[in-house]
């Protein structure tokens, strides 16, 4: 006869114990983020609630990705009615979202006028990068696939979207990453220029770099770079992940720095496109998409109905609200608030994609230290803070928010 043995970890574990490692014998999810100190589980608009039902001012907007809040409704009712239509079909197939999104987006890189593009969907931001970047060498040919990135980037952690981040300290522990990739100083057009031979097919940038430490273009920059790469038929490739979708204050980042026509030939987008639903989507000219063939690329869910549905819902309420403009409007507000906290130097970033640099204290000291106290934000570097808040954010909960990290600098700060 056999016994059955004694589990040698919990079967039911209670939510009060998930945020909790030490309460598991062993914690069953990766440490690919260290253990997690707050388990979420409800959000409305821009507050978050804990297990324990602590509210918290929510700044972060999970990294420019609930640009709409929390629990939006329309968004909410979209799923839910997808989720009782039709959850999924082969890509072999079309379903009912894909083409009104694409034809949004294509507007809204227009400037409200038809940019005359295709769209690819994928399901983040690191896979609309990965199309991105085998667009480029599709377009360069074979012996012309050198993608130039900028240092400081970041462009995702598949291996080739970490190759082509700029930072070195991402990459040491997965060498060797694949070849292909040259990096440039920051807004360094000669630098820029030196390195564009014959082996290069595109250049890809974001317009502020988000991870690098929250650093935005220049018109000069972009501008110069627009022009090498017309001179030398190289895509110019704009990674919209983070800064896309109405958060700096027009549709899309390079928008503040490209007029007309003069815009980039690919675009990638993701974070704020489903409004929490996962859902990427690469955007490049017609001339430029024609270098794909049917099955030169690919993905099983990218673009799926429940995807789309809340991507439709989430376009269809920016349109509604002008959320370029609202966030220019909340931009403002964010800017006094901070720039009246003692500890708070200067703000950089474009729209709702900044940073808050910090003199006297340090940052990332400061972020844990507001998490207690109920403020949710990001230490991006060592003396500054990002904010990524939602477009819709009250400015009641933006004055919260300003007090709750006043009283957190002047505590780290006395504790030395």
């Amino acid at each position: 006869m056999t016994t059955q043995s004694t589990p040698t970890h919990p079967q039911n574990v209670g939510s009060e114990n998930v945020a909790n490692s030490d309460a598991l014998e062993r914690c069953p999810i990766m440490p690919t983020y260290g253990p997690p100190s707050v388990q979420f589980m409800k959000g409305e608009g821009s507050y978050l609630y804990d297990h324990t039902g602590k509210r918290y001012v929510d700044w972060l907007a999970g990294i420019a990705v609930t640009s709409l809040g929390h629990s939006h409704p329309a968004i909410a009712e979209a799923i839910s009615e997808q989720a009782n239509t039709l959850l999924h079909v082969s890509n072999l197939f079309a379903t009912e979202h894909q083409v009104p999104i694409a034809m949004m987006l294509d507007s809204m890189i227009g400037d409200g006028e038809p940019a005359g593009g295709q769209v690819f969907y994928a399901n983040s931001g690191a896979e609309a990068n990965e199309a991105a970047l085998k667009l480029a060498r599709r377009y360069g040919g074979h012996g012309r696939h050198v993608v130039v990135t900028a240092l400081e980037s970041f462009h995702g952690r598949t291996l080739s979207t970490l190759a082509a981040t700029g930072q070195p300290s991402k990459w040491e522990a997965f060498q060797p990453l694949p070849e292909g990739f040259r990096h440039v100083p920051w807004a360094d057009l000669d630098e820029l220029e030196r390195v564009l031979d014959e082996t290069v097919a595109a250049v890809f940038l974001e317009p502020v770099q988000g991870e690098g430490g929250v650093n935005p273009a220049t018109i000069e920059y972009f501008r110069g770079v627009r022009k090498l790469c017309d001179e030398r038929d190289i895509l110019f490739m704009v990674d919209e992940v983070q800064a896309g979708l109405g958060r700096t204050g027009k549709w899309f980042g390079f928008q503040h720095f490209l007029e007309g026509d003069d815009r980039p030939d690919v675009i990638t987008m993701a974070k704020a496109l489903g409004n929490g639903m996962p859902i990427g989507a690469c955007w490049a000219k017609a001339d430029a998409a024609a270098a794909f063939s049917p099955g030169d690329h690919a993905t099983t869910f990218g673009g799926q109905p429940m995807a789309t549905s809340a991507a439709r819902a989430t376009l269809e309420t920016m349109l509604a609200i002008d959320a370029p403009t609202m966030a220019a409007e909340k931009t403002e507000l964010f800017k006094t608030a901070l720039l009246a906290i003692d500890g708070v130097d200067s703000i950089r970033g474009l729209g709702l994609l900044m940073a808050a640099e910090l003199v006297g204290v340090d940052a990332r000291k400061v972020a844990a230290r507001c998490l207690q106290e109920g403020l949710v934000l990001n230490g991006v570097t060592d003396t500054a803070l990002r904010m990524t808040p939602a477009i819709t954010i009250d400015a009641s909960v933006i004055e919260e928010g300003a007090q709750i990290l006043a009283g957190v600098i002047a505590a780290v700060r006395e504790e030395g």
